[in-house]
């Protein structure tokens, strides 16, 4: 396994100058692209309903991941509680829409990262991270100081400030955003993302230009880029643009998750076209019209 860039730069006292600029950031805050500029550090909350403070839903050794991150002992899944975007039909709306979870000190979750190192994980996988980065970032710090040695992987939406991502430089050695829609008025309607499509160009821009096109080694992947796309019905997440997209502006040699498995949940059933499963014929069109466009299917 290669050593993780985070260790030398945790060396260099780098990681605590970064986790300082995230407090600035956060006390007027515009972490994400809503820019909401509360005051977290004294308990507001915007959009995300989240303060400064770490909420955890679950955690654990996960199997269901991408096969790179897998491997034999699972990905080191921490699940944040709360969310960035407001999808009506998230499937996990009880953590990221109700706010499922406990509140935990950074020192705890850094536990959780050295436990799960300790189990066999391959990797700390942040699910959800975009909104609760400060805290998570002083968690890192943290389990380095206690030999924390795995892969980190930024799990997230994509709706992410590239501000903030600089600030994850040589810190996170896996983004995996899942570009969920290529109509801006679509996703601010059924996400409640503002001009999403445009935003998360940018930012799977510069996750790439950090990372790279990933990184496997006797199949487990150790820095790089991965991104996910969830097929929604009636091609509402505007897929073949998407993925035009990465092919052209990011790279044919991208991992690329072409996921099926939508079904409608939590306010899904308010909204006709979304209350439906997706057509198998077009979904295998769609992995078609990708593996035309030279990427790396999963």
């Amino acid at each position: 396994m290669q050593e993780p860039t985070y260790l030398n730069l945790h060396k260099k006292g780098v990681i605590k100058k970064r986790i300082d600029k995230l407090k600035a950031i956060i006390k007027d805050c515009h972490l994400c692209p809503h820019n909401c500029r509360v005051n977290r550090l004294k308990g507001e909350t915007g959009v995300c309903k989240s303060d400064s403070r770490l909420k955890v839903a679950s955690y654990g050794p996960h199997f269901g991941e991408e096969a790179p991150l897998v491997g034999t002992k699972g990905s080191g899944t921490i699940f944040f509680s709360n969310c960035s975007l407001q999808c009506v039909y998230c499937q996990n709306y009880d953590i990221s829409q109700k706010g499922q979870g406990q509140y935990m000190d950074p020192k705890d979750v850094a536990d959780i990262m050295l436990n799960l190192q300790k189990r066999g994980c391959h990797n700390i996988n942040l699910v959800t991270p975009t909104h609760m980065i400060y805290g998570i970032i002083k968690a890192v710090d943290k389990a380095v100081e206690q030999g924390l040695r795995l892969p980190l992987v930024y799990n997230t939406g994509g709706y992410d400030s590239v501000k903030t991502l600089k600030l994850l430089d040589g810190i996170i050695d896996i983004y995996m955003p899942d570009i969920k829609y290529a109509d801006n008025q679509l996703a601010k309607k059924y996400s409640n993302a503002p001009d999403y499509f445009d935003i998360v160009k940018k930012a799977v821009i510069e996750m790439h230009k950090q990372v790279d096109d990933i990184e496997i080694i006797d199949g487990i992947a150790q820095k790089g880029l991965l991104i996910r796309h969830l097929v929604l019905p009636e091609n509402i997440s505007g897929t073949e643009k998407i993925i035009d997209f990465v092919a052209k502006q990011i790279s044919k040699n991208t991992y690329f998750n072409l996921m099926k498995q939508y079904y409608p949940s939590y306010k899904a059933d308010q909204h006709t076209s979304l209350n439906q499963r997706i057509n198998n014929r077009k979904y295998e069109l769609l992995r078609s019209y990708a593996k035309q466009k030279g990427l790396r299917l999963d």
